[in-house]
């Protein structure tokens, strides 16, 4: 069941993807958006993995990042409210922490994240 519900969600990410268009449409001044990430396991004190995505003019304006728990289902890392009022204040940079919501066992992950935003 685990497995047609993974195939599910990755089906359904793509057509997101591919409706979230490119950054140059959606955010035509913005020359760069550089997440920089810590990955964190519940009952870990030390971050398990680090992870850095950049996203340029011609890159999908597609800013959820899937969780690492292979189980996890409707889970991952929702960065596109966080961008979306960054651009719209006009700031390069923020930090924070975001917690999976995923239905297996939810706060299992979280992540302590880095933004730096450049414009044109």
């Amino acid at each position: 069941m685990i497995g047609k519900q993974k195939n599910a969600e990755l089906h359904e990410r793509r057509q997101q993807k591919l409706e979230a268009g490119l950054m140059s449409a959606r955010y035509p001044g913005v020359a760069s958006i550089v997440i920089a990430m810590k990955y964190y396991e519940k009952g870990h004190g030390s971050s398990l993995l680090q992870r850095t995505v950049n996203f340029f003019p011609g890159s999908a304006a597609y800013f959820l990042m899937d969780c690492l728990e292979g189980k996890c289902v409707d889970g991952g890392f929702d960065f596109d409210p966080i961008i979306y009022t960054m651009v719209k204040g006009h700031l390069e940079s923020a930090k924070g922490e975001l917690v999976c919501p995923g239905n297996d066992s939810p706060g299992h992950r979280r992540i302590d994240y880095k933004i730096a935003i450049r414009y044109c």
